[in-house]
């Protein structure tokens, strides 16, 4: 399970790295807003209340990797499309959902899926190093990082992600900004 998740997280990143210089600009489309949806006040994060409780613990993680130049918003999507795949495809059920949102596609959250599988901080934190793990196992982690001292939150940093949020669904949530 673990070859098939670094695979994926591998394949995600090389096709954000293909992709940064092969994209072209589309035209904008209007994109229907929710009847229900209203814009979140300035400073106030949209998500609290519909994808996660309020943070109960946050934490600023200022990385050392500078953003690869071009990365956008579709890069993002692909990357955590990819992971997701990975872990659908998983041979076994794996507890947490991942995906991307924002304007920018850079925060991304992680909610657990089941009842006590991330009932604490060190369990949502030995989520977040099982994908560092994952990470390091990456081509394209490799070439651009120190693998065995970057974290998956420098990955982040390198594909344009300001934020993680990582949540149990029900009570808890810890989120990182990453600078």
């Amino acid at each position: 399970m673990i070859k098939k998740l670094a695979a994926s997280v591998a394949i995600a990143l090389l096709v954000a790295a293909a992709s940064a210089s092969a994209q072209t600009a589309k035209p904008a489309t209007a994109k229907p807003t929710p009847a229900a949806a209203t814009p979140a006040p300035a400073g106030e994060d949209r998500y609290i209340g519909y994808y996660y409780p309020k943070p109960t613990s946050t934490e600023i993680f200022e990385s050392s990797m500078q953003t690869i130049a071009g990365t956008t918003r579709t890069q993002r999507i692909q990357f955590v499309t990819v992971v997701a795949m990975g872990t659908l495809q998983s041979a076994y059920r794996v507890p947490y959902a991942v995906f991307a949102k924002g304007e920018k596609g850079d925060k991304l959250i992680i909610i657990g899926m089941q009842p006590g599988e991330m009932n604490s901080i060190y369990r949502m934190r030995g989520v977040l190093a099982n994908m560092t793990t994952m990470s390091r196992l990456s081509p394209f982690f490799q070439e651009r990082t120190v693998a065995e001292d970057a974290t998956f939150f420098d990955l982040l940093k390198l594909l344009g992600f300001a934020s993680v949020t990582i949540t149990d669904g029900d009570k808890l949530t810890h989120q990182v900004t990453i600078k």
